[in-house]
């Protein structure tokens, strides 16, 4: 995967949580719950891209 796709992907993931949190109405919890979640399968997911969890390819989602 190169770093190219990578910086895509996190711009674009970026900009579109910033859309969800800016348009659409929703309570701060829940914003607060929807935005930890997206940081934490970005950090997996970048984990795996970079080849450090080579572990996680046995869990299956």
């Amino acid at each position: 995967m190169s770093l190219f796709t990578i910086l895509v992907v996190l711009v674009v993931t970026g900009v579109i949580l910033w859309l969800i949190n800016s348009y659409i109405p929703m309570d701060s919890k829940i914003k607060s719950i929807l935005n930890v979640v997206v940081v934490i399968v970005l950090i997996i997911w970048l984990l795996k891209a970079f080849g450090i969890l080579n572990s996680i390819k046995s869990i299956q989602v």
